[in-house]
């Protein structure tokens, strides 16, 4: 398997659809899992169902694999010893008082200066990496991120996170603390949902991958085949390489929820494949893995995700998964039947196409 399929022939046009503003989904909806749930099956048919629908699709031996990572309030904004306004976003926790961040200001700050942030504490600009300033906070990051900072929102949401925000832009089962942007296929789960594939004979697992704000980054240039993917931490566990092993032998299918969890298995199985599509033992790593279509998937059978924007690398990787062509016509159909779309939209079932 190569990490790279060729993509000489493809375009961001191929990727493009056209999207009404107004579907694009500001709130999540009033209940968790009160969304609907759009199925396109082995056969490239589509069928309109609620995600309620979703435990009746799946079977006994089944594996859901969920991504347990904790979105963080990694936005911070403050000022510089100028005065300059600065905004801050934590994108990687070093350590326990060390972080990866973008930092927008008038100009940048430069190596041992200092930042006032939220008018409560001072964090030291160590240096670069890269797009990314290194910051020395004065205590625990996670610590102070919890008490001043806030929920960092994706770009096409156009409130300011607020309380409701705080908990529904963040999975049931999260657990991981990490990530600055929500696996949001994960978001439609309640506990009754989670009951209700148990009782369908359905387990469970978890892989954790720290969703990183390069999730929302286009395609620099538009060359698909010279593009480099953002890293995201991953791990997979031992219990899940076990559980995906337990559902090959039983005849169920692997079942990821959000591209997140997609990419941590796909990147542990290339680094530490077996024969039999399974990871050989836990592993954490971390991952460029960039998914067009001509990738070949070697553990996931089937999707649960949310509706992506347009010519964005999870557009590449839903097509890489389900086809190009029953991608547009699924997207297509969406956008006909006036579904919500991207992060506290609906969601949709994906199943692998018949061979």
């Amino acid at each position: 398997m190569t990490d790279r399929p060729t993509t000489d022939r493809l375009t961001l046009a191929d990727f493009h659809y056209d999207l009404p503003a107004e579907l694009i989904a500001q709130h999540p909806p009033a209940h968790r899992g009160a969304s609907r749930l759009l199925h396109l099956d082995t056969t490239g048919a589509l069928h309109d169902r609620q995600f309620a629908d979703l435990s009746g699709l799946v079977q006994a031996h089944d594996l859901l694999v969920f991504n347990d990572t904790r979105v963080i309030k990694a936005r911070l904004r403050g000022h510089k010893a100028s005065g300059g306004k600065v905004e801050v976003l934590v994108e990687r926790i070093l350590e326990d008082n060390r972080v990866l961040a973008h930092v927008r200001a008038s100009k940048s700050p430069p190596a041992t200066s200092k930042i006032r942030l939220a008018d409560a504490f001072d964090v030291t600009v160590v240096g670069r990496q890269g797009d990314l300033y290194e910051l020395a906070f004065p205590s625990p990051v996670l610590e102070l991120l919890d008490a001043h900072g806030a929920t960092p929102l994706p770009p096409y949401i156009t409130h300011a996170a607020d309380e409701d925000d705080d908990a529904r832009y963040q999975t049931v089962y999260a657990r991981e603390p990490g990530a600055v942007a929500a696996p949001t296929a994960g978001l439609h789960f309640d506990d009754a949902m989670m009951a209700a594939l148990a009782a369908r004979g359905a387990e469970r697992a978890f892989v954790t991958l720290h969703v990183g704000a390069g999730t929302f980054l286009p395609v620099r240039g538009g060359d698909l085949a010279t593009h480099v993917m953002h890293s995201e931490r991953y791990t997979v566990p031992a219990e899940t390489v076990d559980a995906i092993a337990r559902a090959r032998t039983a005849g169920g299918r692997v079942i990821a929820v959000g591209t997140t969890s997609v990419r941590a298995l796909e990147s542990a199985a290339a680094a530490v494949g077996a024969p039999g599509r399974v990871p050989a033992r836990a592993h954490q790593a971390d991952t460029q893995l960039f998914i067009t279509p001509g990738y070949r998937f070697q553990v996931v059978d089937a999707l649960v995700t949310n509706f992506h924007l347009p010519e964005s690398t999870l557009m590449m990787l839903v097509s890489a998964f389900a086809g190009m062509e029953p991608i547009r016509r699924a997207y297509a159909h969406a956008v006909a039947q006036r579904y919500r779309f991207f992060s506290y939209g609906d969601a949709m079932l994906l199943e692998a196409p018949a061979a």
